[in-house]
């Protein structure tokens, strides 16, 4: 199938998902994750009408970068572990990013993003399967609390909820308990006035459905759109 098709599919299994939940399918956000993938294969994407795309490293979505400068509406997210010293990188390159894990990162971002005089968005990563191989913050930890206890010092930050990478599990159902507990912190932190939570990050090419179901509004999806990625 061309990646035209894949687009196409998925936003049907996005709409059937989100009627099962009782949920409008235009509140869901569709992000094709780029990463390892050639500029050819995005513009196709972007030609279909994908218009959000995540990279996860720094370096290689800047060598992508001048060949799709003519994309102008598209969006484009960091998505995977942001080292401290690649914070004003991303800030300039990135209109978002989605893995925000601590306070120090921020504190980067938000210098970075004054100095190039724009307010970047950003969504807290939540490690909720406590993995030690993955990045984000300890569900009810310190740093957590920090980052929300400092947020409206961050004049060019500009939180707009959460984000999250599960335990891998081939059945999808082995998602949805993760999914529920980001849901259900999005939902406590909700009550601190000072921050936005209106974005939910969660689910991928396998699960997506199920993130769906448990109030995702942002879908990040890959290999069902652009295919399988070659073996390092």
């Amino acid at each position: 199938m061309s990646i035209a098709e894949n687009i196409a599919l998925v936003r049907e299994r996005i709409a059937a998902a989100a009627r099962r939940a009782g949920r409008n399918p235009a509140d869901i956000t569709l992000m094709g994750v780029s990463k390892t993938f050639p500029v050819e294969r995005i513009r196709e994407a972007y030609t279909a009408g994908l218009r959000v795309f995540g990279e996860n490293r720094v370096q290689e979505f800047a060598d992508k970068t001048d060949a799709l400068r003519d994309l102008g509406d598209a969006e484009w997210h960091m998505i995977g572990h942001l080292q401290t010293n690649k914070g004003a990188t991303a800030a300039e390159l990135f209109g978002a990013v989605d893995s925000l894990d601590s306070v120090r990162l921020a504190e980067k971002l938000n210098a970075a993003a004054e100095a190039v005089g724009k307010t970047l968005p950003v969504l807290v990563e939540i490690n909720v399967g406590g993995e030690d191989a993955k990045s984000g913050i300890a569900p009810g930890s310190d740093e957590l609390d920090r980052i929300l206890f400092l947020a409206p010092q961050w004049k060019n930050l500009a939180i707009r909820g959460l984000m999250t990478v599960p335990p891998y599990s081939e059945d999808p159902e082995g998602s949805r308990p993760f999914f529920r507990q980001l849901r259900e912190i999005r939902e406590f932190i909700a009550d601190c006035d000072w921050v936005s939570m209106e974005v939910l990050s969660m689910g991928m090419s396998h699960d997506f459905e199920v993130a769906i179901e448990e109030g995702a509004t942002c879908v990040r999806v890959g290999t069902a759109i652009f295919g399988g990625r070659a073996k390092p």
